[in-house]
């Protein structure tokens, strides 16, 4: 079995606890007007590797996840590849690495085997509304929804990652509506991301027109005011 991986960070401080391995891999079903990985859409522009050459390499650094790090799936959107996917996450946990799922839940075909052998799900939310998220990344929210039920059913550990977009939703109302959208759910931690820039420069390298070029990246200082009044409310 062959999987395409974009790149590799083996000593990853931001994508779940702990010290970890991450493997950004290629695929991904949504076009996201914030999007800052463009090159990830596509699976078969990636380099190949087998799950049981990729979990060599993740092994190799085991000593330095400790109790609390791992391996981390990101992309891309990890599901988009489902059969490799489940069979790296096998041996992961074969070999006792803690297994971490960044993910917006859109693009799978076996979501229930994945999460079987998945410790954490860093969850995507993109937006709230069918009519919104369709505009924000170009398909129907269902399969998210879908997803995000899944975890709830199967009680997997569940972290929420919102990115802020100015005049999107860096307002109030919105942070309304996403507290109480995720009381249905055991949420153990939520991260507000802003909106940044970096991305730009790899559209014009692949000439793909990018779609928010008239919004400025996201004031930190503003990203953390809403996440204080998401905690307060």
């Amino acid at each position: 079995m062959i999987g395409y991986i974009n790149s590799i960070e083996t000593m990853g401080l931001v994508d779940g606890p702990g010290i970890r391995f991450v493997v950004f891999m290629q695929g991904c079903h949504l076009r996201c007007l914030f999007c800052h990985n463009p090159e990830t859409w596509k699976i078969n522009t990636g380099y190949k590797i087998t799950p049981e050459e990729l979990v060599q390499r993740i092994l190799k650094y085991k000593n330095y996840y400790g109790e609390e790090g791992g391996v981390t799936f990101s992309g891309g959107e990890p599901l988009v590849q489902t059969d490799f996917l489940i069979e790296t996450l096998k041996l992961c946990q074969k070999n006792n690495i803690h297994t971490c799922l960044d993910t917006a839940g859109v693009g799978g075909t076996n979501n229930e085997e994945v999460l079987k052998y998945t410790d954490l799900v860093m969850m995507d939310i993109k937006a709230l509304e069918p009519d919104k998220y369709f505009k924000l990344v170009g398909q129907k929210i269902n399969q998210s929804l879908e997803f995000l039920n899944l975890c709830r059913k199967l009680n997997k550990r569940l972290w929420i990652r919102q990115v802020i977009v100015p005049g999107i939703n860096d307002n109030i109302e919105y942070i309304k509506k996403l507290k109480e959208f995720l009381k249905g759910y055991e949420v153990e931690k939520i991260e507000f991301l802003p909106y940044t820039t970096i991305g730009v420069p790899k559209y014009e390298k692949l000439k793909i027109p990018y779609r928010l070029k008239d919004v400025e990246a996201m004031d930190k200082e503003k990203c953390e005011e809403l996440y204080k009044l998401y905690q307060t409310i």
